[in-house]
Parts: C-alpha cells; structure tokens; sequence
C-alpha cells in the first residue's frame, strides 16, 4: 500500500507536561508512538518562558527514538504561540501541534510561523509537520477545510474537553455526545489521507473502560488515541495491533492477490469465494500494521 515506506503507528500519543522536567527525561521509555510536549493549557501563565527553554533543551539534549515528537505550542493569538514555533522548530521537533483550531486560516498562518523559523535556521523547507486539535463546534463544522489547508499536517486531533464545554455538554461513559465530532474527524481525516486522533480518556484506574472506549474509537476508523498516564499505552496497543488470526486471515488473502497476479488474472479467491478490493485493502493494511508494531516478521527469500 505505501511501497517500501514504513507505516507510522500513531496509536498512542503521550502528554507530557512541558514544566515537568522528570517526566520529559523518561518520557521515552514507556512505549509511547508518540510523546506530545504541552506548553499550553497543563502550563501557568508565569511558566510559559521557562516551559519554552525546558521542552526545547530537552529536544536538543534527550534521544527519544523512536517515538515521533510533538510539541503543543500555545495559540498565535497569545503573546506565546511565535516564540513556542520557533523555539520548538530551532529544536527540531517532528511536530508542531495547533490548539484550538477552527478554520484553515489557523493552520496557514501557523504554517507561515513554521516557515519562517525552517529559513532562520537553515532547516530544510516543509520538515517540521503539523497536527491540529479541534476542541469546538467551529473546528468541527470546519473539519475538511482544517484536514486539508497544509501539506505539512499529518493529523487530526479530538479535544473532548474544551469540545464538550463549547456544545453546552459533559462527557458520559458511553461518549454520545462525542459520537458527531468522531465520526466528522475521521471522515474529514480520510478524505485528506492524513491520520486522526482520539481524545484522552481521564480515569487512569478504570482499564476496562479505557479499552471499551479504545475498541469503540477504533471501529470508528481512528488511528489512535491521546494519553495522559503511561498504564494507558499497553492496553490500547493492544486493541490496534492485530491478533494472530487477523494476521492469519490477511496472508492467506494476500497469498491469494499473489497467485492471481502470477496468473495473470483480474480475479482474486480464497477457498472458492472471491475477494473483493476493500477485502485485499484490509487485508494488506492489517499486514502492515503487523509489520509495524512488532507482531509480524516478514520472512526474507533467500
């Protein structure tokens, strides 16, 4: 599906407070797909600058591989949100995350902050990305137009807090009230070809729901979810890497699109049933999300 380009498993991001350096120095060993530096709302308006100074050492002194970087920065409409791109840039972090987004504009004048900082300091054009979180029914309505406004966003994000606030409601255990924003972010998320991202789920001790919510975000079409404590990485791994059978199942399809292809036929079967094209698209993305966690091992000719 993507050549011989790795796929980027984003199913678990890491909040990290970004005035917290003993959490920033560890913040590696956990597991994480990625760890996300905040030096927005988990930081007080006294500790912007030093928050700043903090993530931006640690990007330049700290080995984090191989989790992806993201740096929260504060809004551009806050004096913070410039000096946040260009430090974090100067650090060269993987990705600069937009708080509150609400129209395509936020993203092209954050791109135009990012573009600036990639020149000052000589860092090759278009190399620090971008992720946004819509946290608004706004960011919502506008949630193609956000997914589509930068080649440099790799993501979409779900901010359900400041998202349920702004629609007058609170969150439930079984997310209803969620259910329309989801469901616009993956779509809007898909219709770009760029990747989405869950909420954080905020009882750190109740595992069971944790994994219900992450088995239910999953069926929606997410590719991962937001965390805020490290016990939550290991259980939502688990329900986005495929399970033996799956794997099983997708090799004996992929063998199938093999042999067909060898014969030169049109017509994919699999036990005297044919298999249509979204079949194989799964089969070769379970494949390949085997591949990349870990779970599957390609066997090399000889």
């Amino acid at each position: 599906m993507n050549g011989n380009k790795p796929l980027k498993l984003r199913r678990t991001m890491l909040f990290c407070p970004g005035n917290n350096p003993g959490m920033m120095s560890n913040a590696y060993i956990y597991g994480a797909d990625s760890i996300m530096f905040d030096l927005e709302d988990s930081v007080s308006m006294k500790e912007k600058d030093s928050a700043r100074n903090l993530v931006y050492q640690a990007l330049k002194t700290i080995d984090y591989s191989p989790c992806e970087l993201v740096v929260r920065v504060n809004s551009l409409s806050s004096e913070y949100g410039k000096a946040d791109i260009e430090a974090m840039v100067a650090g060269r972090v993987d990705v600069i995350r937009l708080p509150k987004t609400e129209c395509a504009q936020d993203i092209k004048d954050t791109e135009a902050e990012i573009t600036k900082a990639e020149k000052k300091y000589n860092i090759p054009l278009g190399s620090t990305k971008m992720m946004a979180a819509i946290e608004g029914a706004l960011g919502i309505v506008n949630a193609y137009e956000i997914a589509t406004a930068s080649k440099r966003l790799v993501a979409i994000a779900l901010g359900a807090e400041d998202y349920c606030a702004n629609i007058k409601t609170t969150r439930s255990p079984e997310g209803s009230e969620l259910f329309l924003a989801r469901a616009t972010i993956v779509v809007a998320a898909r219709a770009a070809g760029i990747d989405c991202i869950d909420t954080v789920y905020s009882d750190i001790y109740n595992e069971e729901q944790l994994i219900k919510e992450a088995q239910a975000i999953k069926q929606l079409g997410f590719d991962g979810k937001s965390v805020i404590n490290p016990r939550q990485i290991e259980p939502i791994h688990k329900v986005f890497t495929p399970t033996q059978k799956e794997i099983d199942k997708a090799l004996k399809i992929k063998k199938a699109l093999e042999d067909a292809e060898k014969r030169g036929s049109g017509v994919v079967s699999l036990n005297g049933k044919m298999v249509d094209k979204p079949v194989m698209l799964r089969a070769l993305r379970c494949i390949e999300m085997a591949k990349a966690s870990g779970a599957y091992f390609e066997e090399k000719e000889e």
